[in-house]
């Protein structure tokens, strides 16, 4: 009887083909520069160049064409398509992968800080928030094109849904993030934590109840919708919590501090 690994060696496919194999020119050392599209030159330049990045190539006539560079990797811009509406914010995008995205961001708050005087977390062009942990954040230009800066190992899937293992006011918080950090919607993560805190509260632990008022607070403070902090910080101060709990909901409320604080000016 012949051996069964062995034969399953035997009978197992080649691997494919690759272009080098085939063409020996083609080698997998590619660059790839993603082309997005511009609807203000100057606004472009600014921008960029007050975050630190060089201009390496410059042309606004006969047609508009620029470049910049910063750190490894190059965005280079050209003319939109007519009736280009920035505000929509779906013009165009691209990822940029990194071993380390705190320090990215980091570099890129700095930089704003040192320009601007504050961060720019509204509007266009603008940054979004990043929270120990995460795996990504946004910085949207001036035109509207979203540049998306990933975490190299972040998980290959994720429960967009919410995680499984949960449920209840658990369950809406974590969904909560998934609005917060991979769709950029804190109205929408307002909104989901704030019904299932109506729905659940009453039931639920008292550390998820801290944690979503945390959250809730973190989210209306990035929206300037603080109308209803009074009641949630006095509901919070009412909750029983133990030592371990209370530092948990007390770094969540760093986080909005934190929030705050973007939108100071520098004196």
């Amino acid at each position: 009887m012949p051996d069964q690994a062995g034969q399953a060696e035997q009978t197992a496919p080649d691997a494919p083909d690759t272009p080098s194999d085939q063409h020996p020119g083609v080698q997998a050392n590619e660059t790839v520069v993603p082309t997005l599209h511009c609807a203000s030159a100057d606004e472009t330049l600014e921008f960029f160049q007050a975050l630190g990045f060089e201009v390496t190539y410059r042309q606004t006539r006969p047609y508009l064409y620029l470049a910049f560079r910063w750190s490894g990797f190059d965005l280079h811009y050209s003319r939109p398509p007519e009736g280009l509406d920035p505000s929509r914010e779906h013009t165009g995008g691209c990822l940029v992968m990194v071993d380390d995205v705190a320090a990215y961001h980091a570099a890129l708050v700095a930089a704003m800080r040192r320009h601007y005087g504050k961060v720019l977390a509204r509007g266009l062009p603008r940054i979004t928030r990043y929270r120990s942990g995460a795996t990504r954040f946004s910085l949207m230009d001036p035109s509207g094109n979203q540049i998306i800066f990933i975490q190299r190992d972040e998980p290959d899937e994720l429960e967009y849904g919410g995680s499984k293992e949960l449920d209840g006011l658990a369950k809406a918080l974590d969904q909560a993030r998934i609005f917060r950090e991979f769709k950029h919607d804190d109205r929408a993560a307002l909104r989901h934590v704030g019904s299932a805190l109506r729905r659940y509260g009453n039931r639920a632990p008292a550390v998820d109840v801290g944690l979503a008022l945390a959250t809730m607070i973190e989210l209306s403070t990035a929206l300037d919708e603080i109308g209803d902090l009074p009641a949630w910080m006095d509901r919070l101060r009412g909750l029983d919590l133990t030592d371990d709990e209370r530092r948990r909901v007390e770094a969540e409320l760093e986080i909005a501090a934190h929030v705050r604080g973007w939108f100071r000016k520098l004196p």
